[in-house]
């Protein structure tokens, strides 16, 4: 593990064991609502508060961008960390545990380093530029399938922003009736490496934050999966709408999603 990521981890792992131990009680923890179905509790700023603090004395030239608190550190920095310090808040404050540290560094605009870690389950994705990706010391990779039908397809509910829901539920309806069957667990950065995994063949979801995404792409991306937006270009990151799968169902993907947009 390179020394970078060895930081990541130290930071997740402690992050992660604050989580577990509140998740021992959770009717204590304050939730305060940010918007219509999007929370903030005491766990997010507690975890944020750990992993800003790690990487801040670690690196203290480094920017650092979270979900809670926004930007830290020089704006013109080389390297960024774009952190998510509890991705699935909605999931851990119900008891259910699909959620995860989320934690990406890029260096001029580029994503370098990833690691996505789940406390509850002890999982531990990482992820390096050119080097591949890995569960718990594991090399993974994207499924082999090719025959949509065959598919089991991650999503996410636009809960959130609802602006698109219209035109994802007519996609998500093309889908069940092409694939397999579909998945909403809550946390896409658990869902991007749960395609990295191969247990997942394909993934979109809209209007998803950076913090959201970025390291669990880099983490499917060195699995061998493809990433775009939703007409096939390379804004996902900015946009927040995304698509990742291996290149032939990819391909299929684009085609049932662009027959339904508006």
């Amino acid at each position: 593990m390179n020394p970078i990521l060895n930081t990541a981890l130290k930071a997740a792992r402690k992050a992660g064991s604050m989580m577990t131990r509140a998740s021992n009680n959770l009717s204590n923890i304050k939730i305060d609502s940010k918007a219509f179905n999007d929370f903030v509790s005491d766990i997010d700023r507690e975890s944020e508060r750990i992993l800003i603090e790690t990487l801040k004395e670690a690196y203290p030239h480094h920017k650092i961008t979270t979900e809670e608190t926004g930007a830290h550190g020089n704006a013109k920095a080389e390297y960024e960390w774009i952190i998510d310090p509890l991705d699935g808040t909605t999931n851990y404050l119900h008891g259910h545990p699909q959620y995860a540290v989320s934690m990406a560094l890029l260096h001029k605009g580029q994503l370098q380093e990833a690691l996505v870690f789940a406390p509850e389950r002890n999982d531990l994705y990482m992820a390096s530029r050119g080097q591949g990706a890995l569960l718990n010391d594991r090399r993974i990779r994207v499924s082999s399938r090719i025959d949509l039908n065959q598919c089991l397809i991650g999503t996410g509910f636009p809960v959130v922003d609802q602006s698109m829901m219209d035109d994802y539920l007519n996609i998500l309806r093309a889908f069940l009736e092409r694939t397999a069957g579909a998945r909403r667990e809550g946390a896409a950065s658990l869902d991007l490496c749960a395609l990295a995994c191969g247990r997942f063949d394909g993934f979109f979801e809209f209007n998803l934050k950076p913090w959201d995404i970025a390291a669990g792409a880099l983490i499917a991306k060195e699995a061998g999966a493809i990433i775009t937006d939703m007409q096939g270009e390379q804004t996902w990151l900015e946009t927040g709408n995304i698509v990742a799968a291996n290149p032939k169902v990819l391909a299929q993907m684009l085609h049932i999603i662009g027959a339904h947009l508006k």
